[in-house]
């Protein structure tokens, strides 16, 4: 079983950077691709970024391009976000998930197994 815990969150300003971390504990997530999704209250999970396996390839939803940037250090099992110049549209519950058996990111929710339980950014204007 693999249990995710991200941390991180908090409250910043806009234009304010943070960094969020996905801690994985359990099995190894060395060959699974990983990825970042957001929530904002009253509306679905979406996907915000995604990296392979190797960090070979990363993936990110049009509205964070150059501006967060999706890492990882297989060697600790933590993934991470960095996102520099916050708006308050980057206001959600923030959640990583797994790809188990799969090394390329999706930017579906149905293709992730694990999820964490998720961490607050509130980015006021």
């Amino acid at each position: 079983q693999v249990r995710l815990v991200e941390s991180g969150g908090g409250w910043v300003q806009a234009g304010g950077s943070l960094r969020l971390s996905c801690a994985a504990s359990g099995r190894i997530l060395a060959t699974a691709a990983m990825g970042w999704f957001r929530q904002a209250p009253g509306k679905e999970r979406v996907f915000v970024a995604g990296i392979s396996w190797n960090s070979g390839t990363t993936d990110y939803t049009d509205s964070v391009k150059d501006r967060f940037t999706i890492s990882r250090d297989n060697a600790k099992n933590t993934l991470y976000l960095q996102m520099n110049s916050l708006k308050p549209e980057d206001t959600a519950v923030y959640y990583c998930g797994a790809r188990w058996g799969a090394i390329e990111p999706s930017s579906r929710t149905d293709d992730y197994t694990y999820w964490g339980q998720g961490t607050q950014v509130t980015v006021s204007p």
